[in-house]
């Protein structure tokens, strides 16, 4: 549906719209404000908006049908963007793929998400993962010239898609999960779910003087659920192809953000730089953080050094609860997530599916308007992480284990597959992470659980030490013991230069337990 001289307002008080629809009412109202920055490169909602049409006059006319999947592997570039907002205006779904895959997984993917086209820079061309068996797939490369090129392929300056109304229900994006917890799956977000997103971003502080610095990969979803969130409300999204904190301080100041989203080692690491104090952060009006745990000392550093309001924000990809810690109001609760946002039910249930009683710990279960379709070609894998409580309601499993305070704010433990049964009593690795932290040498550490004759299971943690700290393994293993529990000693320690993670900034702890076996 073609939109002519509609407030960006009125779209955002419909029940459901489009980002692609709110990109055409900023570039009919801010024509030539900036909308997304890259480098030395801009570009305005007007030329967005033209550029989208372009690609989604050229997936029509090759034969590309609303709900049908196209791939994107590349670099971060504004060409990237545009591309996937053009798949949208089209009704086409967009897979965005890691480009740090390796061919056989990426084709694995390409294959699962059924995509008829796919969009590559010339890092990937060279290995570019074909369709399944009997799936005809063209390439399309982002930064090449000539046959097969983004230029040739797209269709000419001034052309107009055919108008193709998109309903609610119809796949967005298929975000495939990071891998922490096994081979990536395909998470089919409709656009019902990128709406409630949209609409969210709006009671952040987005809007049209909002500058939000991204300095993670755009196949991320916390990623996408801000780039669409400050582009859709009118703001400016400025991206950077790979995070350093020297230049991401350097933009912060020169173009004087204020919004980012960042996983807690991000934080870490600008916080640890030379050129932190150096420079003028004042523009910050609030700063994010989600995708990882984010340990309580460092929330009071980023709220004592960094100007702006600090918000940690407890989600999955899938969907289903999510909740909010404003760090700034609440400083007395930085070991918490939050509370539920509006109109997310959070819940925790135990074993065997029962909701506990006040106070208990369970597995955190949620409901709300961002949710999962469904895991795409995976109805079993789909099946168990839903929940339905007695009215029928549907909740997404977090996996996450869990219990509320006395003021309803939410504490999280651990994640259930990272919990230690040790001598049949529980063990959560977090308690005993934030204990090595206390140690003045420790800059990092991440306990996993290892199988023991004698106790089923038993904790062992590697740990990073500060720069310059002289800690050996055996002494640092004695200090942790003596201040916890007899059930939560740890067996070893091991120090190690970097704990090994995924783009999100989780750790992935499946690789630490391989090492200690």
């Amino acid at each position: 549906m073609v939109l002519r001289n509609v407030q960006p307002a009125e779209i955002l008080g419909r029940d459901f719209a489009t980002v692609a629809q709110l990109i055409r009412a900023h570039a009919q109202l801010q024509p030539e404000k900036t909308a997304v920055i890259h480098e030395d490169r801009r570009i305005g909602f007007a030329a967005l908006d033209r550029m989208m049409d372009r690609v989604a006059a050229a997936l029509q006319r090759d034969g590309m049908r609303p709900r049908d999947t196209a791939a994107l592997c590349a670099a971060t570039t504004i060409d990237y963007v545009a591309i996937f907002l053009g798949c949208l205006r089209a009704g086409v779904a967009v897979a965005p793929l890691a480009n740090t895959y390796a061919p056989r997984t990426l084709a694995a993917m390409v294959a699962d998400a059924g995509a008829k086209t796919l969009f590559v820079d010339q890092t990937v061309a060279g290995a570019a993962p074909q369709g399944g068996a009997g799936t005809a797939i063209s390439t399309v490369v982002l930064d090449a010239g000539g046959p097969g090129s983004l230029r040739q392929w797209l269709a000419p300056e001034g052309s107009a898609p055919a108008a193709v109304d998109v309903e609610p229900d119809w796949p967005f994006n298929v975000i495939y999960s990071s891998g922490t917890t096994g081979v990536p799956k395909g998470i089919v977000q409709p656009h019902a779910f990128r709406w409630s997103n949209i609409q969210r971003a709006a009671l952040y502080g987005y809007g049209p003087k909002s500058v939000a610095l991204l300095a993670t990969p755009l196949y991320s979803n916390l990623t996408l659920a801000t780039l669409f969130g400050v582009i859709g409300l009118g703001g400016t999204a400025v991206l950077m192809g790979k995070f350093d904190a020297g230049p991401y301080l350097a933009l912060a100041q020169q173009l004087r953000a204020t919004h980012t989203m960042l996983v807690p080692v991000q934080y870490q690491r600008l916080l640890a730089s030379e050129s932190f104090h150096e420079c003028d952060l004042s523009s910050f009006e609030t700063k994010f953080s989600t995708g990882a745990p984010f340990a309580p000392a460092l929330k009071e550093q980023v709220l004592r050094r960094w100007p702006g309001g600090l918000i940690e924000i407890y989600a999955m990809t899938e969907g289903g609860g999510a909740c909010m810690l404003e760090a700034h109001k609440h400083r007395n609760k930085l070991h918490t997530v939050g509370i539920p946002m509006p109109r997310n039910d959070v819940r925790l249930i135990d074993a065997a599916d029962r909701e506990v009683a006040a106070g208990e710990s369970g597995e955190i279960v949620g409901h709300s308007p961002a949710m999962m379709t469904g895991y795409l070609n995976q109805p079993s894998a789909t099946a168990a992480a839903e929940w339905y409580d007695a009215h029928g309601r549907r909740f997404i499993r977090s996996g996450d284990i869990g219990r509320m305070d006395d003021d309803g704010f939410l504490v999280l433990l651990d994640r259930r597959k990272d919990l230690i049964i040790s001598g049949g009593f529980n063990v959560y690795p977090s308690d005993l992470e934030a204990v090595l932290r206390e140690h003045p040498a420790v800059d990092e550490a991440a306990v996993v659980g290892v199988a023991s004759p004698r106790w089923g299971e038993t904790p062992v943690a590697c740990v990073v030490l500060k720069e310059g700290a002289d800690m050996d393994a055996a002494s640092l293993n004695a200090w942790a013991n003596q201040r916890l529990g007899k059930l939560q000693r740890i067996e070893s320690v091991k120090i190690v230069s970097a704990l090994p993670r995924n783009a999100a900034g989780k750790v992935l702890k499946g690789m630490l337990r391989e090492s200690f076996a």
